[in-house]
């Protein structure tokens, strides 16, 4: 018996304990598995997020579920209960759609505007307040699996036995009662888990991001923004294009999703008023100051750069002369063509993001892949035009880069 889902979160975290060496993100399931999760969470010292997942359950007997309903559309069904239950393909629809507008209402409540954290290149953790039948649980590991997640854990305290969970890599579990009726006979206290309380316990566990802001440094004229996540194993450092700064609210976003996947990043303004944002060798002396400045202060942490536009081949030319100082490059919209022959002695592992519709970016991009030696991929965003202002297309480059980085920075 556990006392309560607090309870059960804890004794299932010392279970778990292992996987804190590999820099997981714990989802619990809404709403019942947030705290469980929650506790898991703390004790991992790792970010936590909601899976929002509705049963299906059969028209006049909802408590029996045939399947089971996820954001981003995904949808898990079983067959044999839906013959066993006489479930039509008109009922099965109608039960989905009615699902997938709570999914909708509760995703606006519970998010509000908060970021999804990245999944993708992570551990995954899946946790649950109990598994009956298992479908909740294989539809938030199939949602992990469309963010890219490298591992899915799936985690309960108590779960019928024989629930099987394909698409989980382990399942640990504190008690497979053989006979089991209902989760909830397996708490004292097993009230239900509303909205207020998975908020809550979001806000709670959102991790504390140390953000300085300096200025009047050796390195830089301006001020500098360093943000350091606890634990990050890697900083980023920022190379914004033509016409931008440290506060353009594109490399913000990014930097942020960066920043929820544990890692740091430094934001300064590269260019001054009026000069030529096309000088890409100053615009490399600049950013490797800025790299000497955060190896003083950070001597440990593996370096990447983010650059965009112009500033993705200032990036690619400091990488080039840094060599093996600089672990990886990500470049968003860039011109990787202005680094000229310096690009094939680019050493660390390069990804190119281009937009599908920005063809003449495109174009050089492809070209200048052929002259990269070391390991590196493009990557095409659908409908995505120069400066990724359509909806979701941003979002796309953030989860891209957070996934190379989390690769090449946070070993």
């Amino acid at each position: 018996m556990f006392i309560d889902r607090a309870d059960a979160g804890r004794r299932l975290a010392a279970q778990l304990r292992h996987l804190a060496k590999e820099n997981p993100v714990v989802l619990g399931l809404s709403r019942g598995g947030v705290p469980v999760a929650f506790e898991i969470a703390k004790a991992l010292d790792a970010p936590l997020d909601v899976a929002l997942v509705r049963k299906l359950g059969v028209p006049g007997r909802p408590e029996l579920g045939f399947g089971a309903l996820g954001e981003d559309g995904v949808r898990v069904v079983h067959e044999s209960v839906m013959r066993a239950a006489g479930v039509t393909s008109e009922d099965a629809a109608r039960v989905t759609e009615r699902e997938k507008a709570a999914i909708e209402e509760q995703a606006a409540r519970v998010r509000a505007g908060r970021a999804r954290v990245p999944l993708a290149g992570r551990t995954v953790i899946v946790v649950d307040d109990g598994i009956a039948t298992g479908s909740t649980a294989r539809a938030a590991c199939e949602m992990a699996r469309m963010h890219r997640a490298a591992k899915v854990v799936v985690a309960a305290p108590v779960r019928a036995p024989g629930t099987t969970l394909p698409d989980a890599d382990e399942v640990f579990c504190l008690s497979e009662p053989q006979g089991l009726r209902s989760i909830s006979e397996w708490y004292e206290n097993f009230d239900q888990v509303d909205d207020d309380e998975v908020i809550a316990l979001l806000d709670r566990a959102a991790v504390a991001v140390p953000h300085e802001t300096v200025s009047g440094t050796d390195a830089f004229e301006g001020e500098v923004e360093l943000t350091a996540p606890q634990g990050a194993g890697g900083i980023v450092v920022f190379a914004h294009g033509s016409g931008s700064g440290r506060h353009s609210p594109r490399n913000q976003r990014v930097a942020a999703t960066l920043n929820h996947a544990r890692l740091g990043t430094l934001l300064f303004d590269l260019t001054r008023p009026g000069e030529d944002v096309f000088d890409i060798p100053l615009l490399a002396v600049r950013l490797r100051r800025g790299t000497a400045w955060v190896r003083e202060r950070m001597p440990t942490a593996r370096i990447g750069f983010f650059g965009a536009s112009t500033g993705a081949a200032a990036a690619l030319l400091a990488a080039a002369e840094l060599g093996d100082e600089i672990a990886a490059v990500v470049s968003r919209g860039g011109r990787p063509d202005l680094a000229g022959a310096r690009l094939s002695e680019v050493t660390a592992p390069t990804l190119l993001i281009v937009g599908e519709r920005d063809q003449q970016v495109l174009g050089l991009n492809r070209a200048a892949q052929q002259q990269l030696h070391c390991p590196n991929k493009l990557e095409i965003v659908p409908g995505a035009t120069h400066l990724f202002e359509e909806p979701g297309t941003l979002q796309v480059v953030a989860e891209l880069a957070s996934a190379w980085f989390v690769r090449h920075l946070n070993r």
